[in-house]
């Protein structure tokens, strides 16, 4: 079972990883979404929410954008992160299994 971890702001996904609003977790089994799991953003302290993340089983982080060092530490946490994707966090996720998804440039720049 793998754990997709989204950025979220009203169900879309939120254009900066640590000020998002939410996270939406989905469990993927075989390619296909088996639960859906949102969660509060518990608050953005450096080095916290990927270690937070992690702890939650989450695998892989999905955002619109995210800076250098966040990166670093969810590469730290064996987390891989997908930056630059935009509209609902369902329809992310399916293109992400698919392999359709469209990234563009992160939109975070700090």
């Amino acid at each position: 079972m793998r754990k997709i971890g989204v950025a979220t702001e009203n169900g879309q996904v939120a254009q900066h990883f640590g000020h998002c609003p939410e996270f939406t977790i989905y469990d993927v089994k075989d390619g296909q979404v088996k639960a859906k799991t949102v969660i509060p953003n518990p608050g953005h302290q450096p080095g916290f929410l990927p270690r937070f993340l992690g702890e939650k089983g989450v695998n892989c982080i999905i955002a619109g954008g995210m800076g250098p060092s966040a990166q670093e530490l969810f590469a730290q946490q064996n987390i891989d992160t997908v930056i630059g994707a935009s509209g609902p966090t369902d329809e992310v996720v399916k293109d992400y299994l698919s392999g359709d998804l469209t990234l563009g440039d992160s939109a975070c720049h700090h």
